[in-house]
């Protein structure tokens, strides 16, 4: 019976590698002997019957905005009171209201508020760094964008955490809830952040109204599905303990359950609000006001300094809100401590609140104290300094990086864009249902096929194929990076502590912030959308790949330590091998990543169905078009997503039978 065990899934395994072999068989041949037959390919300036009828249908929906039921009782009153919302955050710290040439909390005030509110959930040193952090955004010359960046982040924050934890409380006291939310969570966070834009703005108008909406989406699922699993990590006999003692289900929920829960939830308040931030800069798109603007607007003109002054405040926002939120749930981690600490802490805050008060009150009647000081001169140094740095680097090193881009270009992109988009379709259409079959099974290969068909019923195969070809490019980057340094980061824990910190950095800032130094170096090019694609994507696939390594079970590395094996046979025979589920898994999160990253780098020349979401915002005639190259990227977001998951899980059922 062992026997059998442990054969089968080794069976398994090379029937899957002989169905990969002929499958990838069958595509090349294909591929070459119907090489520029039925590639679907379709100008720029072209639309076909869909997208006209997207056009017709925007064009009803303007019409019909202020008379159409749905619109005026449903569509037209959420966002007249998002709006509202977000104009009440505005007035209070950011812009000047009806009645006032200040904001009602002027930025002294803001920096008490930030000071007191870090300090009773941290300790002094966060507060003092989160007081600097916001003081250097004025100092960059900022002080408006970053609040009202700020403003529209805490509106969709708040929102986000009244829908988030709810339900997360629910889905994690009620399994089925659960598994109905699931595929919705799926689709939201698989979605490339650039696609929530056009269909918001078809029905919400460009604005902070639509900039939330679209915000609120994106950070929805960090804040349920964290809650959920804190409620269920919670042990069930502490919950039964409270039951039997006469405690009802909701008593058992609020005394036990949720204070036990804490430490976690906070963690998803933090990823929520780090969700809410990346999305609000990208929501500069569709006018949400801002330092996201900023970036658009220097990207748009190629001016490196500006943009880089920009994203540097994007960062220092991101790192305050993240270290902030970071360190009140370590504290909350922490536990109780001691009484005199509390007592210290407590008649501490006193003086403080009062002190933050005065501050407020100056801030709203003083000028000074109302309107951040200066000219923002040091922002517009390291702007200057920037392009300075930017001219003498292109104009010393442009052969250095021509030669990395055409190696890059010629070497791997063209290559492969010209097997993708001079393909047929329905070769590649097969290639990914039979990928979808091999690895999930028939259920799989139904959702690859109604995603192949539905993208040739966009009209966009060919612009799909041009960022196909850009993501696997990157994702094979990725993968490589996630390997070799990953591998790195598990076997040694001097490379972790190192190298870790960089990653959870990495994993903070906006996607924009991205895009901005390898604009510096490369220009306007797709080969900067995929290297700024793998620096986005890299540091999930990297911690993925590290902790697959160091979950090598001890006993395999001792056989293989005792059997002689040398550090290199260790790594290339052993850990690797074993930790294949976290290969997959670092796979699905590069290609998701990747493709992310890709479609906002059709703002810096990417081409492909990124460029035409943005045309599709700028220009009128081509708003169906954006809208249905929206759609593509979702169809191709999810057969990706759903294809390399089921070989993750393929991988750990059979690692799991081997190793029973």
């Amino acid at each position: 019976m062992t026997a059998q065990l442990l054969i089968s899934p080794a069976k398994k395994t090379s029937a899957v590698k002989r169905s990969l072999s002929a499958l990838s068989l069958f595509f090349f041949v294909g591929a070459i002997l119907f090489r520029g037959k039925a590639t679907l390919p379709l100008d720029r300036s072209s639309l076909t019957s869909f997208h006209v009828w997207l056009d017709s249908l925007s064009a009803w929906i303007d019409n019909n905005r202020d008379s159409n039921a749905f619109f005026t009782t449903f569509v037209n009153v959420i966002r007249n009171s998002i709006d509202s919302l977000v104009i009440f955050i505005q007035n209070g710290i950011s812009q000047a209201g009806d009645t006032r040439t200040i904001p009602q909390i002027g930025w002294l005030g803001v920096v008490a508020i930030l000071g007191f509110v870090v300090y009773a959930i941290s300790h002094y040193k966060m507060a003092l760094f989160a007081m600097a952090g916001f003081i250097t955004l004025g100092l960059l010359g900022f002080w408006q964008e970053s609040m009202d960046t700020l403003a529209l982040t805490l509106a969709a924050v708040c929102l986000s955490l009244l829908i988030g934890i709810p339900l997360g409380i629910f889905a994690g006291l009620f399994p089925k809830f659960e598994k109905f939310l699931t595929p919705a969570l799926d689709f939201a966070q698989v979605m490339p952040t650039f696609v929530y834009l056009t269909p918001v703005t078809l029905f919400f108008l460009i604005g902070p109204a639509s900039a939330t909406i679209v915000t609120l989406i994106y950070a929805v699922p960090p804040a349920l599905r964290i809650t959920a699993v804190a409620i269920k990590e919670v042990p069930w006999s502490s919950v039964e303990a409270a039951v039997s003692m006469g405690s009802t289900r909701f008593q058992a929920l609020r005394k036990v359950q949720l204070p036990q829960a804490k430490r976690t939830i906070v963690v998803g308040i933090n990823q929520t609000i780090m969700a809410a931030l990346s999305m609000v800069t990208i929501a500069a798109l569709i006018d949400a006001p801002g330092l996201g603007q900023v970036v658009v607007r220097a990207l748009e003109s190629l001016d490196v300094g500006r943009s880089f002054q920009a994203g540097l405040g994007i960062v220092i926002l991101a790192v305050v809100l993240d270290r902030s939120t970071t360190a009140a749930a370590n504290k909350v981690d922490k536990g109780a401590v001691a009484t005199s600490s509390r007592r210290s802490r407590r008649s501490a805050l006193i003086p403080l609140g009062v002190l933050t008060l005065v501050m407020v009150f100056v801030s709203r009647v003083i000028t000074w104290g109302g309107s951040f000081p200066g000219s923002g001169a040091l922002g517009s140094n390291i702007a200057k300094y920037v392009n300075n740095y930017v001219n003498w680097f292109q104009m010393h090193f442009v052969t250095f990086t021509n030669d990395i881009t055409n190696v890059v270009s010629y070497g791997f992109i063209n290559p492969m864009q010209s097997l993708l988009t001079q393909s047929p379709w329905f070769i590649t259409g097969a290639a990914f249902v039979g990928l979808g079959a091999i690895f999930g099974g028939r259920r799989l290969a139904a959702i690859s096929l109604f995603c192949v068909l539905a993208i040739v019923g966009t009209g966009l195969w060919s612009d799909t194929m041009v960022t196909l070809a850009s993501t696997l490019v990157a994702a094979f980057i990725t993968v490589a990076l996630g390997i070799i340094v990953g591998t790195w980061i598990g076997r040694s824990q001097r490379a972790d502590r190192w190298i870790r910190p960089m990653l959870d950095a990495g994993q903070v800032l906006p996607a924009f912030v991205y895009l901005v130094p390898f604009l510096g170096l490369f220009g306007a090019t797709r080969f900067t959308a995929i290297m700024a694609a793998v620096v986005y994507a890299a540091p999930a696939s990297i911690k993925l790949m590290a902790d697959g390594i160091r979950g090598v079970p001890a006993t395999i590395i001792e056989a293989a330590t005792a059997a002689g094996s040398s550090p290199w046979q260790m790594i290339v025979k052993v850990q690797i091998p074993s930790a294949k589920r976290a290969l997959a898994l670092a796979t699905n999160q590069g290609i998701i990543y990747v493709l992310a990253m890709i479609v906002v780098g059709g703002l810096v020349g990417a081409g492909g169905l990124g460029y035409l979401v943005v045309a599709g915002f700028s220009q009128e005639n081509l708003k169906g078009k954006g809208l249905a190259a929206g759609l593509a990227i979702v169809l191709l977001g999810i057969m990706l997503d759903r294809i390399t998951q089921a070989a993750a899980n393929r991988t750990s059922k059979d690692f799991a039978a081997l190793g029973h």
